[in-house]
């Protein structure tokens, strides 16, 4: 039976789509006997890869990293000659779980996940170890007492990455006594990225007293929950005050919650970059386009190309070999003091 190589499905048709697959071809995509693969000549390779499908499922599409994110991914494994089918999780755990069960039952070759939040994955993971299914985790880590529950994570260091905003303004704000307070949006709560951002930025600060983290909320990484707090936060005054304290610095887990804030402080009158240091995760073009016009002080790159680093762990999976347990994908910080007339187009 032929298969597309790319299928993107709505979660709650994955199910339905994979059974009608399955009876269409005998009960699974693959029986007993294909356990006693014969030798193929290097001929054969790419016909063999075409037979490979990695079952994708995606936290949702809520941003332009997310986009970006995806398309790498998917992108990568076409230029690979692997078959994808795709789950939108539309962020809600419950659907990535049942479209992983619908990737167990169809027999995939291997399951790559970006897990929404860190807990409640071992039930799920154990049912396809018992498949013989080997585990891809990319961009957020998960919580286990049981490593061997995956094969292997790609993605990028959150710790590191708040470790990097806190360095931003040490240097900043360096010789200067202060103090000086701080607004922090948060990411997802029970996120791994959220969690290692938050520590990080106040593991790198705890060398000084003079920065104060005077309010922190969870935005969801949602453009719209950007703009909400800082409609709650300032709305009423239209000034940089949260319980009557002055905020210096607003620390936002990423670009589109950063971006919906800057709309919320410039409708107030509020110069963003310049009434209030900025400092911003991810990286997409448009934050990048705010540091250049000012608006944003710092922006720490948290990368989405993902894709041919999860491929090149499918094809060592496949042909047998050990892939490490974790790869950290390269991160760059951008800020106001930088000339980046000459940067190449970001892509998301």
């Amino acid at each position: 039976m032929s298969k597309d190589r790319k299928w993107q499905l709505p979660v709650l048709l994955v199910a339905s789509v994979l059974a009608v697959l399955m009876s269409l071809s005998g009960c699974s995509r693959k029986d007993s006997s294909e356990s006693e693969k014969p030798a193929v000549s290097q001929e054969d390779e790419a016909t063999q890869k075409q037979n490979i499908v990695i079952g994708f499922s995606q936290i949702g599409a809520e941003s332009a990293w997310r986009w970006c994110n995806t398309e790498s991914i998917q992108k990568a494994a076409e230029a690979a000659g692997y078959q994808i089918i795709y789950s939108n999780a539309e962020q809600k755990q419950e659907n990535q779980i049942k479209a992983i069960r619908s990737f167990i039952v169809y027999k995939v070759d291997v399951i790559v996940f970006i897990p929404i939040v860190k807990d409640g994955w071992d039930n799920v993971l154990k049912e396809a170890r018992d498949a013989n299914i080997p585990v891809i985790i990319v961009d957020r880590m998960i919580n286990t007492s049981d490593d061997s529950l995956y094969a292997g994570y790609v993605g990028t260091d959150s710790y590191g990455e708040g470790r990097k905003a806190a360095s931003f303004l040490l240097n900043r704000y360096a010789g200067q006594d202060g103090p000086f307070n701080i607004l922090e949006i948060r990411g997802t709560e029970g996120s791994s990225v959220a969690d290692g951002r938050y520590e990080g930025f106040r593991e790198g600060l705890s060398k000084t007293s003079k920065f104060n983290i005077v309010y922190s909320e969870s935005g969801d990484f949602m453009r719209s929950r950007g703009k909400e707090i800082a409609q709650n936060l300032f709305g009423k005054t239209h000034k940089l005050l949260v319980n009557g304290q002055k905020i210096d610095i607003i620390f936002s887990h990423n670009d589109a919650m950063t971006l919906g804030l800057l709309e919320t402080l410039e409708e107030y009158g509020i110069k963003p970059g310049k009434d209030v240091v900025i400092i911003s995760v991810d990286a997409e073009q448009a934050a990048i386009d705010a540091v250049k016009e000012g608006k944003i002080n710092c922006v720490v790159e948290c990368n989405p190309k993902q894709g041919p680093t999860v491929m090149e762990m499918v094809n060592s999976i496949m042909n047998g070999w050990s892939i490490p347990k974790s790869t950290y994908i390269p991160e760059v910080v951008f800020h106001e003091h930088e000339d980046l007339s000459q940067l190449q187009p970001r892509g998301y």
